[in-house]
């Protein structure tokens, strides 16, 4: 296919995508909101001047936005003597400041919406909001009722009270697991980048904008991705990723560059601008999506050759007898990585079994773990119904 070809047909999907998009996840990262000096109001206008007019149009928006720690930055390096002696790379400093800047960061967005009669509603996350079944409904039905009520909700990572093993990292990942929470048809990554590129464009010049990306399971992300931005925590590697997440629910990922003047407005205007992410042809039901994305792994399961066959091609649950090393201390019931005997990735899943035990029962026969262990729940080490492979970690 041309370049031009590409371009054409890159225009004729994002036109179908936008025609038919009700609701849309809008994620836009602190390298977007923020100047040398810290939070800019003059950018945060911008981006809500466009958000409004789509809401007008109908459009239900979730904002997923950053900024909030860099905004608690710039009023501590005013209001704070010896500042410029602050690690912003510790921990407690970073969530201080995050509880600084939080306020500050709604109050422009309160303020910008305001100006349009718009109502915007806080929504401060941590992974245990998600992994918990009964708080994910909860945190489900509250942004359901804010969107019948016409109201736009601003998410963001609670910062302030998140340890480490609580975070999701970045809001890229956040951003992904909201689209599943909402039930979004459009995923839009505003990012510092014009899109992606074929090459990391800060190494090398002659690198190009893809302006279509067909299939992202099969695409080398982290060949393509070696670096992060200077403000942000994520750079173009987790938009990668949670873009891949999202296709995998069946959800196209738009990745623009917020530097731009009217970005979204033209976007939704039909122009083809940065990077569209199509859907997987193979789609992920919303249990394993939550089973997979939710928490963090606690441990790896290595398995042989023959078990990763039939795991990848086959569709077979993994039994104790494929497993040649266990990783990690975890009970039953918790989330594993699964890699082959090469250390590629093969999936996440739930495990029947404690670290300890598989262990214990690694290479056996299903026949014989009641004889090692006393008793056997199960002859699976991970069921096949909550395993999700290829799974973007």
């Amino acid at each position: 296919m041309s370049e031009e070809s590409a371009r054409l047909d890159a225009g004729a999907l994002r036109r179908q995508i936008l025609a038919r998009t009700r609701s849309v996840v809008v994620k836009v990262g602190s390298a977007v909101l923020t100047s040398d000096t810290g939070l800019d109001p003059q950018i945060v206008g911008r981006l809500v001047d466009q958000i409004a007019a789509l809401h007008d149009k109908g459009l239900e928006v979730v904002l997923v936005s950053s900024g909030a720690v860099a905004a608690g930055r710039m009023r501590i390096r005013q209001s704070v003597q010896n500042a410029e002696s602050i690690d912003f790379a510790e921990l407690p400093s970073r969530q201080a400041a995050s509880s600084i800047g939080q306020s500050r960061l709604m109050h422009e967005y309160d303020e910008a919406f305001g100006r349009f009669g718009k109502t915007v509603a806080q929504i401060l996350l941590t992974r245990e909001d998600l992994r918990s079944r009964a708080r994910f409904r909860n945190a489900r039905n509250t942004i359901r009722r804010l969107l019948d009520w016409g109201v736009i909700p601003i998410v963001n990572e609670n910062d302030t009270v998140a340890v480490a093993e609580l975070k999701f990292g970045d809001n890229d990942t956040l951003a992904s697991l909201i689209v599943d929470l909402v039930g979004a048809d459009l995923f839009v990554n505003l990012t510092s980048a014009d899109g992606v590129f074929d090459k990391n464009p800060d190494k090398n010049p002659n690198a190009c904008c893809v302006p279509m990306i067909e299939d992202i399971e099969s695409l080398d992300i982290e060949g393509m991705c070696d670096g992060k931005t200077s403000v942000g925590s994520g750079g173009m590697y987790s938009k990668l990723r949670a873009a891949r997440r999202a296709a995998q629910l069946g959800v196209p990922t738009l990745i623009v560059s917020g530097k731009g003047q009217l970005a979204l407005t033209r976007i939704f205007a039909g122009e083809t601008l940065g990077t569209l992410v199509l859907p997987c042809g193979r789609l992920v039901s919303h249990r394993k999506f939550w089973l997979a994305y939710h928490d963090e792994p606690a441990g790896t399961v290595s398995v042989d050759a023959g078990a990763a066959k039939a795991l990848r091609e086959n569709g077979k649950s993994l039994l104790p007898a494929g497993i040649r090393k266990v990783e990690g201390r975890f009970e039953r019931g918790a989330l594993v990585r699964i890699v082959d005997h090469e250390g590629r990735h093969v999936g996440v899943g739930l495990s029947n079994y404690s670290g300890d035990e598989l262990s214990r029962i690694q290479g056996r026969k299903s026949a014989e773990l009641a004889e090692v262990l006393g008793s056997a729940p199960s002859p699976e080490a991970v069921h096949r119904d909550n395993l999700l492979l290829d799974a973007a970690l």
